[in-house]
């Protein structure tokens, strides 16, 4: 008799049902333009029984906003243990996770929907609170609480260029994920390399950081690919 009936949902089942299909179509198009009658059908439920969920399409937004940044800002918990090289190469591991399954939802909130109004301030607010989370993770991974200006530019900089690289990953995939992951890893030693050069106290913690790699481990194989090309480099430009 039961044969063919759906499974009722419990509450929080439907709730988190609702929000990954919102989160899914907000990743498309923008909130303005998905109605609460197109995510009842993509969700196999009526109209009425949306709105018991959600008092209405923004608070569905909001919702689905959050669920991605919490997820998101998870991928960046790391123990901290071991070469920190193999640590962020982890993180990445997790991160570049959430975007494969996630690709929609990833780009709402990383573009904001895109959105307007005020669901543009709630999407920039969770937005920076992702990146604030992720600041600190690696912050805290290297050990520092109170980090010098240069050191701050550098891991604002790397977690936007994270962002902003995995962005442009989902449009084609072009570049093999797992060398991507890896380029990021090499990516972050290679701004506070620079940094470095500039700042004696980011040049001490960046000695720290080597100092504790392994030979076959993330940085010391970007040493390994950019020695290989030291002798086609002019000796003008080496010197």
């Amino acid at each position: 008799m039961t044969t063919g009936m759906r499974r009722r949902m419990g509450v929080e089942e439907r709730r988190r049902q609702l929000i990954e299909v919102a989160l899914d179509l907000f990743g498309r198009r923008s909130p303005e333009e998905v109605s609460i009658d197109e995510i009842a059908a993509a969700a196999g439920i009526s109209r009425p029984l949306v709105y018991h969920y959600f008092p209405g399409k923004q608070s569905l937004y909001e919702a689905a906003l959050r669920l991605a940044a919490d997820e998101l800002a998870g991928r960046f918990l790391e123990p901290r243990e071991g070469p920190l090289g193999a640590r962020l190469l982890r993180v990445m591991g997790r991160y570049f996770d959430f975007v494969e399954e996630h690709g929609p939802g990833f780009a709402a909130l990383m573009r904001g929907g895109p959105a307007v109004g005020s669901a543009t301030a709630t999407a920039t607010a969770t937005i920076d609170e992702v990146r604030r989370a992720a600041r600190d993770q690696i912050l805290a991974h290297l050990g520092v609480t109170d980090p010098p200006a240069r050191l701050e530019l550098v891991v604002r900089s790397w977690v936007s260029l994270a962002e902003s690289t995995a962005l442009i990953w989902l449009d084609g995939r072009r570049v093999p994920r797992r060398e991507l992951e890896l380029q990021l890893v090499h990516d972050f030693v290679a701004l506070a390399a620079v940094s470095a050069a500039y700042d004696h106290e980011t040049a001490e913690l960046l000695a720290r950081v080597l100092a504790d790699e392994p030979a076959d481990g993330p940085f010391a194989d970007l040493i390994g690919r950019l020695g290989t090309l030291l002798p086609s480099v002019p000796d003008r430009a080496v010197r």
